[in-house]
């Protein structure tokens, strides 16, 4: 039996860490070497979460490099895109410095698909999603009371499809070959396992990787829209 490492720092229910602990044992493409570079624990979730009380939540695809460096989500290139417009709509100022971003970070709420790096930065299949998905949901629904989800990128949004109904999954679908996703909101239902239901409303947005050429130099724009529509 693999021995499971006693919990860190993450702050998450103590089950649910335990059980993200387990599961990460047994990735293949966690990317140790990077984790072993900064002296991280390979095994400890990397999960911002945030007040239960946030008036939304950003919802990203999985960690990389500068976020296991930091042991923070979302403060690599794209994270900071994301940050850089919460000072935006904080303070009307340009983001400063990495104190700062890290400071505007502490009224949302984080989460990711899978928290731990992959190799390569390459998305983690729908297998490892899938075993992840019941974990990160029930942080959603049970660390956090807001309604109001940003999404980034395709992988993040269509999450919300994992282990769910039909319809809901057809919606997603419907909603996403829309032309107006990035300025549109969408309304689903989220059915953990034992049958609780959480309602919330999906505002999406792309990717705001470098690697996202076609997106990447609109992303604050559409940021701030987002941040000024949502309020907060």
């Amino acid at each position: 039996m693999l021995a499971v490492p006693p919990p860190g720092p993450a702050g998450l229910p103590a089950d649910i860490e335990h059980a993200l602990r387990r599961e990460a044992l047994e990735l293949d493409r966690l990317d140790r070497d990077v984790y072993r570079q900064f002296d991280r624990d390979p095994s400890e979730p990397i999960v911002g979460l945030g007040p239960s009380d946030a008036p939304f939540a950003i919802f990203g695809r999985d960690p990389g490099r500068k976020e296991v460096e930091l042991g923070q989500p979302f403060v690599g290139a794209g994270g900071q895109k994301v940050r850089a417009a919460l000072h935006r709509h904080a303070h009307g100022t340009p983001l400063p410095d990495i104190e700062a971003s890290l400071a505007v970070g502490d009224a949302c709420f984080w989460i990711n698909t899978v928290p731990y790096k992959p190799v390569g930065n390459k998305a983690w299949s729908m297998a490892v999603k899938k075993r992840f998905q019941p974990l990160m949901a029930r942080l959603l629904v049970e660390c956090w009371q807001g309604e109001y989800i940003i999404t980034l990128g395709r992988e993040a949004f269509f999450w919300f499809g994992i282990g769910q109904p039909r319809a809901v999954r057809h919606d997603l679908e419907r909603f996403w070959a829309e032309e107006t996703r990035f300025e549109s909101t969408h309304r689903i239902t989220l059915t953990l396992d034992d049958g609780t239901t959480r309602p919330f409303t999906l505002a999406p947005l792309p990717h705001p990787s470098p690697l996202n050429q076609r997106w990447f130099t609109r992303f604050p724009a559409l940021m701030d829209r987002r941040l000024e529509a949502l309020g907060g």
